[in-house]
């Protein structure tokens, strides 16, 4: 009766907790005595003396109904607003998620953005030469090419990806530097069979390999190898990035300025991406490795599962 007295007289606005103690007050001796009158009559009793004798007590009946209802006024009132502070918090946690997916994609746009034109117009460049002094090698360089953009364009157009198709796509980077660098430039890719479904983020894996080959590899005199490898350990994906070429200097100043700053930001954003993903599941770590070179670390919760995933 309270609840549909307070809908009937401020429909689909709020009542204020005045209106609802009210109501209660007004409302809940009604009940009562209705209800018993209900009561008596389903069970035969004499409603006439039923009536008589709760009018008897009526003034501790009221009593004791005007209690109930002011405790049960406000324990509705409190559960309604609890209620509508619940779904305010819901909406504005979904909120704060959709601004955050946005900034994460954000991100990675930029950072495509940094590195597809400097890769394509060296890319671009290699191929223009080669393709006069040799053919068969622009060839390859060229599908190699298609084969990079064609996997980039499916990353920048999905939230996830599979490491399968993250592999590919770090394996015609890869491919293509090899044909510019030559012998200083060997690299591995071990991916097993049961992984190759595993679903991370795009673009998380690239950026290490492009700091391995720019600040480890390419500046060596003799250049060096490159180890991707990807495996799991206790409900955890571990992608390790293993190079053996300057490694990591002892003071971080040694670094040239420009290159600095580049591995520093790249290495901060992707700390900021992987905390904006996977939270406290997942870490980033840099490390030496031995005798020579050094090692990028990711690791990712193997139970991410993405919202839709294109395929190829």
């Amino acid at each position: 009766m309270v609840h549909g007295a307070c809908k009937a007289i401020w429909r689909n606005g709020k009542a204020p907790l005045a209106g609802v103690i009210g109501m209660t007050l007004l409302l809940t001796p009604v009940g009562y005595f209705t209800g018993s009158m209900i009561s008596a009559w389903i069970y035969a009793y004499p409603v006439q003396a039923v009536l008589k004798n709760q009018l008897h007590y009526y003034e501790a009946i009221l009593s004791v109904s005007a209690v109930a209802a002011t405790i049960g006024a406000w324990s509705m009132w409190n559960r309604a607003r609890i209620s509508e502070l619940q779904a305010a918090a819901e909406a504005e946690k979904a909120r704060s998620a959709a601004i955050e997916r946005q900034a994460v994609q954000s991100q990675l746009q930029m950072l495509q953005a940094q590195i597809e034109p400097h890769m394509l117009f060296n890319t671009l460049a290699n191929l223009q030469g080669l393709i006069a002094l040799d053919p068969d090698r622009a060839q390859h360089m060229l599908a190699q090419l298609i084969t990079y953009l064609r996997a980039t364009l499916q990353a920048s157009r999905a939230a996830r990806t599979t490491l399968a198709q993250e592999f590919s796509l770090i394996r015609a980077y890869l491919e293509l530097l090899a044909i510019r660098m030559g012998k200083r430039l060997q690299y591995e890719i071990s991916l097993p069979e049961g992984l190759e479904s595993a679903v991370i983020a795009p673009m998380l894996i690239q950026p290490l390999v492009e700091n391995a080959i720019k600040h480890g590899l390419e500046p060596a005199i003799s250049g060096g190898t490159l180890k991707i490898s990807a495996t799991s350990e206790q409900e955890q994906l571990i992608i390790r990035i293993c190079d053996t070429g300057l490694g990591l200097p002892e003071n971080p100043a040694d670094i040239p300025g420009p290159d600095a700053q580049g591995l520093h930001v790249g290495n901060a954003n992707l700390r900021e991406r992987l905390q904006a993903l996977y939270g406290d599941a997942a870490s980033f770590r840099l490390y030496a490795n031995q005798p020579a070179g050094a090692i990028s670390e990711l690791r990712l919760p193997l139970t991410y599962q993405p919202d839709t995933i294109e395929t190829p």
